[in-house]
């Protein structure tokens, strides 16, 4: 028992030992971090010596240090850092410390020479550069941090070549070209590595206002795909740089190239053929499926790129506002000879879909797009998911001739088979337009609200656009005569009867001239307007909403749109520019803001990404 009890008592003492140590070195921690916050070094160095002392550690060190050289004491500091040397026989960092101190004491002739020599010190081991060129930066001495890597990469032969860690150092003192350089000679060795060079560039790179730097990234690739033909990664990194310039055609040009080189399929050209389009550069969307319909009948992608074509065409046309009859017109004439030529197929059925559209709300042949809607779903073979998006637009048609009834049944047929799909939502708000249109504004309100939560931003905000419609413009009066006239007019609008909606709209707006409908009147002229073709006049009615109406629902929706216009209608940038401004300022809530943000900075000259926003073919003009 003695025994026992003399061992817990040695535990005992030894414990309260080290907890006493321990508290001490919290204090005498604190009070060193605390002097030397105060820039009282003197007393700082103290605590840090006595610190260092018991616990070498290296953030002890390098305070002591940073103490001697505030006191100017470089005589310490020498000695301190040839203490640690002993004790680190074979780290050189220790060096780049002492020649830190003869630089600061005015010896940079010494600081020099042993910087020099230090790196000519090296061994091949990757830890050992890697380390030493981090503690000249550590010094804010990227030239001998640069010498540092170079040197490693001599001693390993190039087995580590550390191009990203040069080319962050070039980045960090400005030398562009040496930068890139490094960046391209890493995918000379291994092209896996694209992604991350073209992460790297969008980061070093983003602050290239005037393209100075793309122009040298450029001017490299084209020398490195002329010295290196067979390597297909510069071209790519090459057709890369021009789509983040929205250069799409710079980007055909080269992918062509490629195709051609390597005798590709072009999937590539595909593929730049739909971002093309999706970015609004509908010439180089028409050059790149031209070029591989040209590669024959027998090419893998020549239906799609047929089909492809005739869609581009449908967009440039009826999204340039300015089109003609004869426009219209010949582009059935490509709708059908496509057709004629592929056959009407369930392969081919998108393109049913889209000449049915055209012949409804372009050419106003709704009978004959009934005929091919209803072929298309007597189609063998063809997919569930294309029978309900072609009932959609077959009760389209219906509400276009209106037959309501019909359309109402057909969105309903696809809301119950697609519940869970956007599919379902979109006949879901479709039928919610429905009851709108026929004064049943209670239910379409109740479909409206459940579809606020749409996984599609578009349906959510339709569906939250007319859900507030509703609710502003029945009031706590319930006079609901105003907005059945408003309905009445937003169908016949739909249904291409502009003149007698405008009719219709101007009698509402004499009969209830009190009424806070009418901004939705003056938005509804809007989009008629535009609808038309008459931009001047549509121009007037939204600087009447921001005029009369800047704080109700539609204020911010006048003041984007009419944004759009000067920025594409009217190609006047500087008065975009304005309006967008005005919108991220006096409607920082509005859903346009992350749009109107991105192009006034496109405008701006700050963020030249490849999806500019060209919302004008966007508008909800039904």
């Amino acid at each position: 028992m003695k025994r026992i009890l003399y061992i817990f008592i040695t535990l005992l003492i030894i414990s309260l030992s080290n907890t006493t140590v321990f508290a001490q070195t919290n204090i005498d921690e604190e009070l060193a971090n605390q002097y030397f916050s105060n820039k009282e070094f003197d007393k700082a160095a103290v605590y840090f010596e006595k610190l260092l002392d018991k616990y070498p550690s290296q953030a002890y060190y390098l305070k002591l240090l940073d103490c001697f050289v505030e006191l100017k004491e470089f005589k310490n500091a020498e000695k301190l850092i040839k203490r640690q040397q002993k004790q680190n026989a074979y780290e050189l960092s220790f060096n780049v410390d002492l020649a830190y101190v003869y630089k600061v004491s005015g010896k940079e002739s010494e600081a020099k020479q042993l910087s020099e020599k230090t790196i000519k010190q090296l061994s091949p081991n990757q830890q050992q550069v890697i380390n030493l060129a981090q503690a000249f930066q550590f010094r804010k001495e990227t030239e001998y941090a640069i010498q540092t890597y170079l040197q490693g990469r001599k001693l390993l032969k190039d087995i580590f070549p550390f191009n990203f860690d040069l080319a962050q150092l070039y980045h960090s003192i400005g030398k562009t070209e040496s930068m890139l350089r490094e960046y391209l000679d890493i995918l000379e060795v291994q092209e896996a590595y694209i992604q991350s060079v073209q992460n790297a560039l969008q980061n070093n790179l983003y602050d290239d206002d005037k393209g100075d730097k793309k122009a040298v990234l450029k001017t490299l690739l084209l020398e490195y795909v002329q010295k290196q033909p067979d390597k297909r990664v510069f071209s790519e990194l090459l057709i890369w740089v021009y789509i983040q310039e929205n250069n799409f055609l710079g980007a055909f040009i080269q992918a062509k190239a490629l195709d051609k080189r390597f005798k590709e399929f072009g999937d590539r050209i595909i593929a730049l053929g739909a971002l093309s389009t999706e970015n609004n550069d509908y010439e180089t969307a028409i050059k790149c499926y031209q070029y591989v319909i040209g590669k024959g009948t027998d090419s893998y992608y020549y239906v799609n790129a047929k089909m492809e074509l005739v869609n581009v065409y449908t967009k440039k046309i009826t999204s340039s506002n300015n089109y003609t009859e004869n426009d219209l017109m010949e582009l059935e004439r490509n709708y059908l000879s496509t057709l004629s030529e592929l056959g009407k197929t369930a392969a081919t059925s998108p393109l049913i879909r889209g000449l049915a559209n055209l012949q409804t709300f372009y050419l106003h042949q709704p009978d004959k797009a009934i005929v091919l809607l209803n072929e298309v779903l007597e189609m063998p073979g063809i997919k569930a998911h294309e029978i309900a998006q072609t009932k959609i637009e077959l009760a389209d048609v219906y509400l276009f001739t209106n037959e309501i009834w019909e359309a109402s049944l057909l969105y309903s047929q696809v809301e119950k088979a697609y519940k869970y799909d956007q599919l379902g939502e979109t006949a879901k708000f479709k039928n919610a337009k429905i009851s709108f249109y026929t004064g049943d504004f209670a239910w379409s309100k109740a479909q409206l609200d459940v579809l606020k939560a749409s996984t599609s931003k578009l349906i959510a905000n339709d569906a939250m656009e007319l859900s507030l419609l509703i609710t502003d413009n029945i009031g706590i009066d319930t006079n609901e005569a105003p907005l059945l006239l408003f309905a009445k007019a937003d169908l016949l609008s739909y249904q291409n009867k502009n003149e007698e909606a405008l009719i219709l709209l101007d009698s509402l707006q004499k009969e209830f001239s009190y009424h806070g409908i009418n901004d939705d009147i003056l938005y509804k002229r809007f989009k008629i307007n535009y609808k038309n073709r008459k931009v001047d006049l549509a121009m007037e009615n939204l600087n009447e909403i921001i005029k009369n109406y800047p704080t109700d629902l539609l204020g911010d929706d006048a003041i984007y749109n009419l944004a759009l216009i000067y920025d594409n209608d009217k190609n006047d940038k500087e008065k975009a520019k304005e309006l967008y401004k005005k919108l991220l300022f006096d409607y920082q809530d509005s859903i346009y803001g992350v749009d109107a943000r991105k192009r006034f900075r496109e405008l701006n000259g700050e963020n030249k990404t490849i999806n500019l926003e060209n919302n004008i073919d966007k508008y909800d003009v039904n």
